[in-house]
């Protein structure tokens, strides 16, 4: 098993903190199940006694008892009878009724140190936030990241970029690196997918007309990574016989958002430094489902990476944003304690011409911050104080 130290590392300063809820969340399937089960393990090492750790998969019939707020708070207290720290995991806690109720009641204690994730169409992540507003912590659970993969399948290093164009394909879901043949991998990503969608989506909205529900994400996939238009989404679907108001689609394409398909992207001015809510991107969480809902059968290898890389930056700890500049575009600005860092992303840099479109992109930017071309290309093709980087050394960086 992989540990996933990348978010442990994050979650362990937390590990004794009975004042602040542990939020994992995330796409489904993602692996924060796993993570839940790798803390356990690490508080057992650490001389955690059994009887302190209470672990609550609500998945389970085991548990099917547990129907509500009280429920869960009599079935804890009654466990934890001694003066310790208990350490609480609640697996999939949406499915106890008032759960938010329960977890208060025994974070006031100052006695239990609680852990939950859950995903459904009864709760995403904003709305658990709201209902513990100011009593948590919280940590987005992403599928694997190209690093993580590779030490899992102990890829050599001489088959990183073969390994890089098959994630473009298959993408990071933990388990589907179990499977070795194609059928194998789309059939679990599809049950994944489909998981997300009936579930999290359809039901959460009451979608009675998932026929247009799907070609709606059909049309992210296909135009990923170019500025998403509401006029031209509704143009399209009344070409195919779709009707559908400015309002649902948007209702739409935040319920993507809120269980982790597609990440919103917006732009931000960089001569005014300001957010623009306009002209937004999308990018998906794992470019597997790209895969098995993209009816183009060609993959576009450039956008794969300009995905792959945006993604990474997420895990990374950035804040992102598309760059605007007075005549033109940055691919992605990358924030983090208030320092921008400007990215370009190209597949290969095969001529001159594509050298002096991605670096010369930077030439309307005249402040001293970090400037990034990231390429496959193995030549350092740095010029005039703009870093040329490798992805694959890119991906495989704690931070550059």
């Amino acid at each position: 098993m992989l540990k996933r130290e990348l978010y442990l590392q994050k979650i362990r300063p937390f590990y004794d903190e009975v004042s602040l809820i542990k939020i994992l969340y995330g796409l489904r399937r993602s692996g924060k199940s796993i993570i839940l089960t790798q803390i356990i393990d690490e508080l057992k090492d650490n001389k955690v006694s059994d009887e302190q750790i209470i672990y609550i998969n609500f998945e389970s019939l085991e548990y099917n008892f547990i129907r509500d707020a009280i429920d869960l708070y009599n079935y804890i207290k009654d466990k934890c009878l001694k003066n310790k720290i208990y350490y609480i995991f609640l697996d999939e806690i949406q499915k106890v009724d008032d759960f938010e109720k329960a977890i208060n009641s025994l974070r006031i204690t100052n006695k239990f140190s609680i852990f939950i994730t859950g995903s459904n169409s009864r709760m995403t992540f904003s709305e658990l936030s709201t209902d513990l507003t100011g009593r948590y912590v919280s940590f987005r659970i992403n599928p694997l990241s190209f690093k993580e993969a590779t030490k899992l399948m102990k890829v050599k290093k001489e088959n990183y970029e073969k390994f890089l164009f098959e994630m473009f394909e298959w993408g990071g879901l933990p388990q589907r690196f179990s499977f070795d043949s194609d059928t194998n991998k789309f059939n679990y990503i599809s049950d994944v997918y489909d998981s997300i969608i009936l579930k999290d989506v359809v039901e959460r909205l009451k979608i009675k007309d998932i026929t247009t529900f799907n070609k709606i994400v059909n049309y992210l996939l296909e135009t990923e990574g170019r500025e998403f238009s509401a006029k031209n989404v509704l143009e399209y679907l009344k070409k195919e016989n779709s009707n559908l108001s400015t309002q649902t689609l948007y209702s739409y394409l935040e319920a993507l958002c809120s269980v982790f398909i597609v990440n919103k992207v917006y732009r931000y001015d960089i001569e005014g430094k300001a957010v623009l809510k306009t002209l937004n991107k999308y990018y998906v969480s794992d470019l597997g489902i790209k895969k098995i809902k993209n009816s183009n059968t060609q993959i576009n290898y450039s956008i794969s990476l300009e995905n792959i890389i945006y993604n990474d930056l997420l895990i990374k700890g950035y804040k992102v944003f598309i760059g605007k500049t007075k005549k033109g575009e940055i691919d992605f600005i990358a924030l983090k304690d208030n320092k921008p860092k400007y990215i370009q992303v190209s597949l290969y840099l095969e001529n001159e011409n594509t050298i002096n479109r991605e670096f010369g992109a930077f030439s309307n930017i005249d402040d001293n911050f970090d400037k990034y071309v990231i390429s496959l290309d193995k030549e350092n093709k740095s010029q005039k104080g703009i870093i040329h980087l490798n992805a694959i050394d890119f991906l495989l960086s704690e931070d550059f």
